[in-house]
């Protein structure tokens, strides 16, 4: 079987990015091979911007696991993309202590310079926008992030030029 897993997960990721699969596998027993399964998605989704049904089926048989655990991860965490985004990323957050330093403006902002809703993509695909839950940076507030970088203290302005080192 480890033959078989090997060659449908070679049909979704580069050989380099089998060696980094591999690579967070070693990290723990073989027994607890599973516990590679965030660092693997990471991996898949770089290579491709998001991920795929047949992927990550291809990936839970890799690694010893029903395809619904590997499903469920990919659905609850907010870094994983199930379908395809924009060049970048823009989350914002709407939590209460965003909310309660006008998140909505900073959301409504976006949507204008954009020209698209939360949860729609540029139609030069350069930017998707998103609205998440707690970013963690609640001192901050309002906040987004925009691919893996924060920005804070968020003002329409701010936002502009924000914006402007994304071309």
């Amino acid at each position: 079987m480890a033959g078989t897993a090997t060659t449908a997960l070679q049909a979704h990721v580069s050989s380099t990015g089998l060696k980094k699969i591999n690579h967070w596998i070693d990290k723990y027993p073989a027994e607890q091979k599973q516990s590679a399964v965030m660092s693997a998605l990471m991996v898949l989704q770089e290579e491709h911007g998001y991920l795929t049904d047949e992927a990550m089926t291809a990936l839970a048989s890799y690694l010893d696991m029903a395809p619904i655990a590997v499903f469920e991860i990919a659905n609850f965490y907010t870094m994983y993309e199930r379908a395809p985004v924009g060049r970048h990323v823009i989350s914002v957050c709407t939590n209460i202590s965003c909310q309660l330093r006008d998140s909505a403006q900073i959301v409504k902002h976006l949507e204008k310079k954009l020209k698209v809703k939360a949860g729609e993509t540029t139609a030069d695909k350069r930017f998707t926008l998103r609205c998440v839950e707690c970013l963690g940076a609640c001192v901050n507030a309002p906040m987004m992030q925009i691919d893996k970088e924060y920005h804070e203290h968020l003002t329409p302005a701010v936002v502009d030029d924000v914006l402007d080192q994304y071309k």
